[in-house]
């Protein structure tokens, strides 16, 4: 294992004087924690009965396994490109490498605003559902910021330790919440479903473009926030070359199957001409009274306590990448180079960790103090701008691999480099004018707060082209990432 006084490979995350993160994480580890962050238990028990009421009705299962498609172009280029990029930061390395300094640089404040509020939008809501649980077995009612504040003290607590604490504490709690769900679906599926069997819908492009598809594909879309993040551990990787590539494939799969298969088993048991109604009628407890339908009451409770656990295995997994952001950002002189410290101790990136820490915990004091709903407001608020930057960096990263090989020519293979990254981009361009014509809905119904959301994440891209003119040292050692076989920008 490499401690913080090993010597800095070309192009790792470490600073002039030595700092990096280490660590042995394998495949499974790093799958484990870009998995919680999609939240498997909340998408399923919160998103499929939205996508369900206001999207394509049954045929919505369908709408995950075509992001899925569309997520695994990006990802074959992604992977392709990661051996030529040796360097922990994710989306902004690539873009920069591809694309070049503005770019990387834009994309890099994209990336932290992305980040950003996906974490606080889980705060929000752990805070609500919490305070909830608590008071339903007789505890007292407390607002929902304080609960929020207790998860965040907790959650800084594990990112300031060793990143191999924080994936033990997620491996279990993610056994666990999809254990529940793949209980419950064998249980649908064992029943046969309703009267009416199992459902076909999701198999029939009649049902799949009925109501309104571009809602379900932008529901199901916003699920697999959190996959591509693999390449942020590059540094704390076992074997990165291989490691990274086969955790991406790895977590795509995962998450598209489960998603699937647990969309159709929902659907199923309550029977295509029935699960509209029921989804439209309560969202919120769809999952839970298909629980206690089919598993019994005691079910239903357990349900309810691992969706907290799962709000706070995706709090704890966001808040990961996003120190490792920062810490990553440190070394390249974008922000402050104390960020990008790693603890002696712990290998970790603790200062980055408790700067991520302090941002989440600004964000939610100045929503309380705002009085903001911590779902209807909070929630869908920030995970509407959250979802848009994300896709929107998924855009740019698949254009950066086409130009990168094009220019250097250091990999000719034709699938890898080119016509998948191709399609990627074909699929991400779809997905993402749906996304912005969208944004009002997700901005809680707002089009003043959608363009000011879409106004920030251009700003914030817009910022990164400042950055380079305004500090070039550090937009080269942005894209100073790539082996000696590629050229520098």
């Amino acid at each position: 294992m490499a401690t913080v006084s090993d010597p800095a490979p070309p192009g790792s995350t470490a600073t002039p004087d030595g700092h990096r993160l280490s660590g042995k994480l394998g495949v499974g580890a790093i799958v484990f924690m870009v998995v919680a962050a999609a939240a498997p238990l909340t998408v399923v028990a919160g998103t499929v009965p939205i996508g369900i009421a206001a999207g394509n009705g049954p045929g919505f299962p369908a709408t995950y396994l075509v992001s899925a498609i569309v997520l695994a172009f990006f990802a074959v280029g992604f992977t392709a490109m990661t051996r030529h990029v040796p360097n922990a930061g994710a989306f902004y390395s690539y873009i920069g490498v591809g694309l070049g300094r503005g770019w990387g640089l834009g994309s890099a404040l994209v990336a932290l605003v992305s980040y950003v509020t996906v974490q606080g939008a889980v705060y929000g809501y752990i805070g609500f559902a919490l305070g909830g649980l608590v008071e339903s077995y007789g505890g007292p009612s407390l607002p929902w910021w304080l609960w929020t504040f207790v998860v965040l003290g907790i959650t800084g607590l594990l990112g300031f330790r060793h990143i191999e604490l924080s994936s033990k504490v997620l491996g279990v709690l993610l056994v666990a919440e999809v254990a529940i769900v793949l209980v419950l679906d064998a249980a649908v599926v064992g029943r046969g479903g309703t009267d009416e069997g199992l459902s076909t819908a999701f198999l029939n492009p009649t049902e799949v473009l009925s109501g309104a598809p571009g809602l379900g594909l932008m529901f199901a879309i916003a699920g697999f926030i959190g996959f591509e993040a693999t390449a942020i551990f590059r540094d704390e990787a076992r074997d990165p070359d291989r490691t990274i590539p086969r955790a991406t494939y790895a977590a795509l799969s995962i998450i598209g199957v489960f998603y699937t298969l647990s969309a159709w088993a929902v659907v199923s048991a309550w029977g295509d001409s029935g699960v509209v109604a029921v989804a439209a009628a309560d969202p919120g407890n769809m999952l839970v009274i298909t629980a206690q339908e089919y598993l019994g009451t005691a079910a239903g409770d357990v349900l309810q306590v691992l969706f907290i656990t799962s709000l706070f295995a995706a709090v704890l997994s966001f808040h990961n990448v996003l120190s490792r952001y920062f810490f990553s950002l440190g070394n390249t002189g974008v922000v402050p180079a104390s960020f990008g410290r790693s603890h002696g101790r712990h290998s970790s990136p603790h200062v980055a960790s408790l700067v991520t820490s302090v941002v989440g915990a600004v964000l939610m004091a100045a929503s309380a103090i705002a009085g903001l709903d911590p779902v209807l407001e909070v929630f869908t608020w920030l995970a509407g701008i959250a979802s848009v930057g994300i896709v929107g960096l998924m855009l740019l990263a698949c254009i950066a691999v086409l130009v990168f090989f094009r220019r250097t020519g250091v990999d000719r293979r034709p699938w890898q480099t080119l016509v998948a990254p191709a399609l990627g981009v074909l699929g991400l361009i779809a997905i993402l004018v749906l996304l912005v014509e969208n944004l009002p809905l997700l901005m809680g119904g707002s089009t003043a707060l959608g363009v000011g959301a879409g106004v920030l994440l251009l700003v914030a891209l817009a910022g990164g082209f400042v950055l380079a003119k305004a500090r070039p040292s550090a937009a080269r050692d942005l894209v100073r990432a790539t082996r000696p076989d590629a050229p520098q920008i």
